[in-house]
């Protein structure tokens, strides 16, 4: 009995967008292949989103869940496995969708409420599987809905607040639901219409002024703003002017206030009424009529020099009776003159600032605009200087310089010339500054400045200003004589120059070995300065490189030199003499040695014959010339000996063999044979 699985298919029925409400079927059928006809028991299981809905076990290869009525919840993704005889296999998945939701279910908390309180609504899919999105809808007559959206990831239900308005009557609510299915939205009916009745906790305020509305400055004006309320605690009654709060009473239906009335107390005023959440409002107009028009102060100049008259004078047209005041403006409280309209006095410049007059008539105290009054010094004479300190500039680098007067009133116009050239115009209090970017090497013109204010006394001018170009150092270089091999003990000149550079130069030589050493340094009011090393010795071997500098504060450093000290002369020839000096004692004794040796072999030759001696004279002469060579090959004195010799022989021609032989007798001791 063997099988095989070939497939296991899942399908829908009717199809796989089903209504809601309509029967629906999930169909696994099992294609199996069996050796022969025998029987197979089948265990059909189906899942939706991976959670079991149905199971059953048959003979048969196909299994049938039945669902007779559709719901939105039903809408998922579905699997069938079978499993037969041990073996087992599993469907595709297949997404079904029942379209369409069931009608939310909307409840309110309260189906009567007062102004300024809540309405708790509930709504609710029965049917339905989170997440969902729910909308809650507050309807208004002749008003659009407001409408509220919440999510709700873990529930079908969902719960929302409203607050009642003021003006809020007879209020609808409802609410509907809304699912995403395959990355598509589909929507609920709206469910059935809450009605909510709204009451009044207090009824709108009144607001009255008295005697009336329009009135004129100086007379008095009461407001009152009362309402009628069902519960008195916690009643709140506010009085308010442009979002000033004038007055405001608690647990009570009326409220005053009273004030002399002036021009500003024109415009509208607010009248709250406040119980927890709920709050009325009522506005009311006033207009107040002008009694008399501002003062106006008048000054007989207001630029002038210290020392000088000044009058002030406070009117108001078409209206002569008042009560006048000048004073001057000041930050801790303004300062009383006098209590006239007119004032005359001679100014400082402490008087310097704003004068007002007060008129008053009837209680009412009106303002004039403030006049500016400026009384000034004169300018001292202005000085000149360098903002870093001294008066001179590197070459390149911008020069700023400031003029500053000691005295002089405020605003001070200073003026920047160069040579005859105005370069700048500043206004400021006591000082200004200037920035001359264009220096140049040879430029002579001097700097000065000027400085004038208000004061009729006109402008002053600083002493001019000359100012010292400096050069920044260029191409630094260091020579050396001699150069390159020094000899021990002899004296080396260093000359260490600059191509350009403003005076004093101050110059450094270093020599570098494993580390820097500053060997010489010196000021000069030149391009170069000559460093005499007396006496170099070993220790002076190394690279030497000279650095400039001035008051340009910029370093320039050369190229190095390489300086190596030898031997001298005299000292090559005091080694020479210790080392040749043993040589040649060496060789004399060896010399000495071999003429002794030489002398004690002629004594046996002696013994011979004439006749021997004249036959073997040539080789003899011979041998002694080979055994010798082979002694002392290379010695010059040994050449010269054997030069001699053979000259003097060769001197003697045909008369040698010719000669007669002369025969001693000596007497030979007998030799060592070890010597």
């Amino acid at each position: 009995q063997v099988f095989t699985f070939n497939t296991v298919e899942i399908k829908v029925q009717p199809s796989v967008k089903v209504k809601n409400g309509a029967p629906m079927s999930i169909v696994c059928h099992a294609d199996i292949s069996k050796s022969t006809n025998f029987q197979l028991k089948h265990n059909f299981t189906i899942f939706k989103d991976g959670k079991l809905v149905f199971m059953t076990v048959s003979d048969k290869r196909d299994a049938q869940y039945q669902i007779s009525m559709a719901r939105s919840s039903d809408t998922g993704e579905y699997e069938c496995t079978v499993e037969a005889g041990g073996k087992t296999k599993s469907s595709n998945s297949l997404h079904v969708w029942v379209t369409g939701m069931t009608k939310p279910i909307l409840t309110a908390e309260k189906k009567e409420v007062l102004e300024g309180e809540v309405v708790k609504l509930r709504c609710e899919l029965p049917e339905e599987v989170p997440p969902l999105h729910f909308f809650f809808r507050k309807i208004k007559m002749n008003s659009t809905p407001k409408e509220k959206h919440v999510f709700e990831p873990y529930r079908n239900f969902s719960v929302v607040e409203f607050s009642v308005e003021e003006g809020d009557n007879i209020l609808q609510f409802d609410c509907f639901g809304r699912r995403n299915v395959k990355l598509e939205f589909e929507s609920s009916v709206h469910s059935n219409k809450t009605l909510v009745t709204v009451r009044e906790p207090f009824i709108k305020p009144t607001l009255n002024a008295k005697p009336s509305s329009n009135i004129t400055e100086g007379d008095r004006i009461q407001f009152e703003c009362s309402t009628v309320v069902a519960r008195m605690r916690g009643i709140e009654i506010i009085l308010q002017k442009n979002k000033t709060i004038l007055n405001s009473v608690r647990d009570e239906r009326l409220l005053k206030y009273s004030a002399v009335a002036t021009l500003e107390d024109s415009g509208e005023y607010l009248c709250k009424v406040e119980q927890g959440r709920a709050s009325k409002t009522t506005k009311l107009n006033v207009v107040v009529s002008e009694l008399f028009p501002k003062p106006i102060l008048a000054a007989s100049m207001s630029k002038l020099d210290e020392n000088k008259e000044l009058t002030l004078n406070c009117s108001i047209s078409v209206f002569r009776k008042a009560n006048f005041s000048i004073l001057r403006k000041n930050s801790n409280g303004d300062i009383w003159l006098t209590n006239s309209r007119n004032l005359t006095m001679r100014v400082n410049v402490n008087d310097t600032g704003s004068y007002i007059c007060k008129a008053e008539v009837k209680g009412i105290v009106k303002e004039s605009k403030p006049v500016r009054i400026n009384v000034y010094a004169p300018v001292s004479k202005p000085t000149l200087s360098v903002v870093s300190g001294l008066p001179e500039v590197v070459l390149g680098k911008p020069l700023r310089l400031i003029c500053h007067s000691v005295m002089g009133t405020p605003p001070i116009t200073f003026t920047f010339y160069k040579g005859n050239e105005v370069k700048k115009r500043v206004t400021n209090d006591t000082y200004a500054t200037f920035l001359d970017e264009n220096i140049r090497q040879n430029d002579k013109r001097g700097y000065k400045c000027d400085a004038r204010n208000n004061h009729s006394s006109g402008m002053k001018t600083s002493n001019i200003l000359n100012i010292t170009v400096i050069v920044p150092i260029g191409n630094a270089s260091l020579g050396s004589i001699p150069y390159g091999e020094v000899e021990d003990g002899s004296e080396t000149a260093f000359l260490c120059s600059v191509k350009e550079g403003s005076w004093p130069i101050h110059f450094r030589i270093f020599r570098k070995t494993d580390r820097e050493v500053l060997v010489f340094e010196k000021s000069e009011n030149a391009d170069k300065v000559i460093w005499r090393k007396k006496t170099m010795n070993r220790q002076d071997t190394g690279t030497y490189y000279c650095m400039a500098s001035n008051k340009a504060n910029v370093d320039v450093k050369s190229h190095p030199i390489t300086i190596s000290v030898i031997l001298a002369a005299w000292q090559k020839g005091v080694i020479a003499a210790f080392v040749l000096i043993p040589i040649a004692g060496a060789v004399t004794l060896t010399l000495w040695w071999f003429l002794c040796k030489k002398k004690k072999a002629k004594g046996p030759s002696m013994e011979m014959s004439g006749s021997a001696l004249a036959t073997n004279l040539t080789s003899e002469k011979l041998t002694r010339q080979h055994n010798d060579g082979d002694y002392y090959s290379g010695s010059g004195y040994i050449e010269d000996s054997e030069n001699h010799m053979k000259s003097a022989d060769e001197s003697k021609g045909p008369d040698l063999e010719s000669a007669e032989v002369e025969y001693t007798e000596v007497e030979v001791s007998t030799l060592d044979p070890h010597r």
